[in-house]
């Protein structure tokens, strides 16, 4: 709870007393929500407290006592996607900028905002004389009606031309438009910093670039900063030029306390506060091309073009802030582990689904999160080896077969139309004369199984894959059994899904909703489910393949993480080329791969190599 509240940027206070703040007491979490723009509907800000028994939340009163059995904190902003044209910022409406903003902007930019028509003649004279005095430009004669004309229609050329143009335009703006929705116009469209290669537009994503915090939550001193930047975004730059910065600030403050905006208290306060900047790379450290890779693909995919070419959308997704936090940590951290010095030049992947709803939770595509060229996660197409296998299984449980059915474990020869041989080995090289359909799953032995799908058939097994969502076209060779067809981690996570919904397929999404800058609901993701398999048959296969994690392949996580309920299976390929391990609790489904991109061994097992990652990813996961 703390974790996410620290990732919206609320701050920690001993006394809860207005929106973006919380406090910790005991066992008691109080918060103040943001108001929020909801897909379903808006919801104003509101005070609540969380009641926390063994770490988990028990109670959630509001303000008056009352209980609630839910409660929503406004979303995490994870990524804003822009044109061409890298203008970045996010639309503020001018019911939301605080009436002090817009008092000290006009305060220093614009006394006369109200009462003019879009020029100031005024102005013009006044800035003349005091140019004319000095010699050079030290004052310009422009209203903030003239300056949003020429930020939205003309060039920074300096000419009497246009000069004549820029009064001209906004003369007609001031005509044709209210003085607040032009004002709204200029605070949203105004360049107030350079982010990289990006600049930085309009108040609302100032206010998180260099506060980390929504406008209307900003400080006297913050408001005064961002009014004084205004002035010149690259001479008053507080990161590059503190000193100018904070001089400049300072004089906006006493300009407030001068004209009445604020009193005297509010004043030696103020100008006595560091400029207590944010992070400068807090804007692009939500970023991560994996998941931003899977957004575009499933507009494409799911979401009408009619809405795609619309602005200013608002799209909600599944992403967990803080399952993605750890699956990046995971990923970086125990390929470490894995690769000590190194040497073998692994990388991996992780996709994270919410068992319950088919939703994607967290998606990494290797150990560079912030690298956006080839995205493992999405396609990197490998032979999965054993991870084929329960669906093998499940094959057999649904044509009634028992768990106790005895298979073959015995030397098999098999040929094929043209005479090929094949022979068939487990990986320890033993046979055991016959065991259980149950150790056979659970022990991933490879010639049971193969002898389990010659008898189910190809054809079944293959219907078996295409059922759990698989797409691609499998040959029905008896090696398929053993996992010689390809799919990417998120192709496998798709499959494994139905397995953990108790037979029901749903496909693998990450978009929930789409709103409209208005808030009117353009797209919602449908709930719908099919039931493919028989959950009692299906409830067999994750028993035996919880046992994959206590007595099988897996069963180094009963120390790796002792007292969790875990259920998967590793995978591993030949010439040990690639490491599976797909591993789920009773809320999350994790899909694990490492490998080399060469594509050349990388000497692990499932259980030396993608299983380390899945148990990092807990770890962190139930810190």
């Amino acid at each position: 709870m703390i974790s996410e509240l620290k990732l919206l940027n609320y701050r920690p206070v001993t006394k809860v007393n207005s929106a973006g703040q919380f406090s910790v007491k005991g066992n008691k979490v109080e918060v103040y929500r943001r108001s929020f723009d909801f897909p379903e509907g808006f919801q104003s800000k509101q005070k609540v407290s969380i009641h926390f028994v063994d770490n988990l939340a028990a109670t959630i009163k509001d303000n008056k006592g009352k209980n609630l059995l839910t409660f929503k904190l406004d979303p995490l902003l994870l990524s804003r996607l822009h044109s061409d044209q890298i203008e970045d910022r996010v639309f503020v409406p001018f019911e939301k900028i605080p009436d002090l903003f817009i008092n000290t902007l006009l305060l220093m930019e614009d006394r006369n905002y109200y009462h003019h028509q879009g020029i100031s003649p005024f102005a013009i004279i006044r800035a003349f004389i005091v140019n004319f005095k000095a010699g050079y430009t030290v004052q310009g004669g422009s209203t903030l009606t003239q300056q949003l004309a020429k930020n939205l229609f003309l060039s920074q050329e300096r000419s009497l031309w246009r000069k004549f143009q820029e009064a001209y335009i906004a003369v007609l703006m001031d005509y044709k438009y209210s003085k607040d929705k032009l004002l709204e116009a200029y605070l949203n469209e105004v360049y107030l910093a350079q982010n990289g290669k990006t600049g930085v537009y309009g108040i609302g994503l100032a206010s998180d670039y260099y506060f980390a915090r929504p406008v209307n939550e900003l400080r006297i001193e913050q408001i005064a900063l961002l009014v004084a930047i205004i002035k010149g975004p690259s001479y008053y730059n507080p990161r590059r030029n503190p000193a100018r910065a904070i001089k400049r600030r300072d004089l906006v403050l006493r300009m407030m306390v001068e004209s009445g905006l604020i009193n005297s208290n509010d004043y030696r306060y103020a100008v006595s506060d560091p400029l207590s900047l944010s992070d400068k790379s807090a804007l692009n450290e939500r970023e991560n091309p994996a998941f931003i890779s899977f957004l575009h693909r499933e507009m494409q995919q799911q979401v009408p073009a009619s809405i795609r070419k619309i602005s200013g959308l608002h799209i909600f997704t599944s992403i967990d802030p803080i399952a993605q936090t750890s699956a990046e940590f995971a990923v970086a951290h125990g390929l470490d582990k894995v690769d000590k010095n190194n040497q073998k030049g692994l990388q991996g992947a992780m996709v994270i689904s919410d068992r319950k709803y088919a939703e994607l939770k967290a998606i990494v595509s290797g150990r560079d999160v912030k690298y956006s060229g080839f995205n493992r996660a999405l396609d990197a197409d490998r032979s999965i080896g054993s991870l084929v296998k329960p669906a093998v299984y499940l094959t057999a449980l649904e044509a009634g077969y028992a768990l106790d059915t005895k298979l073959n474990d015995k030397e098999i020869l098999l040929k094929n139309g043209t005479g090929q041989r094949w022979k068939p080995n487990n990986y320890d090289r033993k046979f055991r004369g016959q065991v259980s359909l149950e150790e056979a799953l659970y022990k991933s032995l490879n010639v049971p199984t193969v002898n389990l799908g010659m008898q189910v058939g190809l054809s079944n097994v293959i219907n078996s894959l295409y059922k759990l969502g698989v797409k691609e076209d499998i040959k029905a060779y008896p090696s398929l059994v053993l996992g010689s067809v390809s799919l990417s981690p998120f192709e496998v996570a798709q499959m494994y899904q139905p397995i953990t919904m108790q037979g029901k397929f749903k496909s693998l999404q990450m978009i929930r909703s789409i709103s409209s800058r208005q808030s009117e609901l353009l797209y919602q993701r449908s709930n719908n489910t099919q039931l493919r398999f028989s959950p009692e048959a299906v409830e067999k296969l994750t028993d035996t393949l919880h046992k994959v994690t206590t007595h099988g392949t897996a069963r180094s996580l009963t120390w790796r993480n002792p007292g969790h309920y875990f259920s998967g299976k590793t995978g591993t390929t030949n010439n040990l080329k690639d490491s599976w391990f797909v591993g789920f609790d009773d809320r999350e489904v994790v899909t694990t791969w490492v490998g080399r991109d060469d594509n050349q061994s990388a000497k692990l097992t499932g259980s030396s190599g993608a299983l380390i990652l899945f148990s990092q990813y807990m770890t962190q996961r139930n810190k």
